[in-house]
């Protein structure tokens, strides 16, 4: 399984590094179980630049949970840091994205897998081929590193260090 990790918004951390990290520490807690971190990355905030810059990263998890379940443990952590829900695209301290889990693709009750843009966002998929470049897209059957190679959203994406 793989999970996005975004944050523009610090909130109450020092610096929305800091919310990622504590985001991570939590998982296990949560019944995510880390396999692989990438190195965290900085973008332009996506749709709207003028808006804080992101940080983003990427994880591949592997979990008991099954995907609703593992989106509803996703979507109670990003309440836990404070995700506030209100304009689209709006400045937040944490969001968790479910790009894909497993092979899984279609829409499964509302909840559509892989994650429909992702292979175009470079502040997605170039996390993921720093840690999984042989990774294959379930429906794009591209692997990670090629996506990101033609990523056309994000592409000012770089890792912070």
């Amino acid at each position: 399984m793989v999970i996005a990790l975004g944050s523009n918004d610090k909130g109450v951390w020092p610096s929305c590094i800091d919310v990622l990290e504590a985001t991570v520490a939590r998982f296990r807690a949560d019944g995510i179980d880390v396999l692989a971190l990438s190195s965290w990355w900085r973008s332009a905030a996506w749709p709207d630049p003028s808006d804080p810059p992101f940080v983003n990263g990427v994880a591949v998890v592997t979990t008991a949970h099954d995907p609703h379940a593992l989106m509803a443990t996703l979507g109670r952590i990003e309440e836990a840091f404070g995700r506030e829900r209100g304009r689209i695209n709006a400045p937040r301290t944490l969001d968790l994205d479910l790009i894909a889990y497993g092979r899984l693709s279609g829409d499964l009750e509302g909840l559509i897998l892989p994650h429909p843009r992702a292979a175009e966002r470079l502040f997605v998929m170039g996390p993921l081929a720093e840690i999984a470049p042989e990774w294959v897209h379930p429906t794009a059957a591209k692997t990670a590193k090629v996506l990101a190679e033609s990523c056309k959203v994000g592409t000012d994406a770089r890792p912070v260090n």
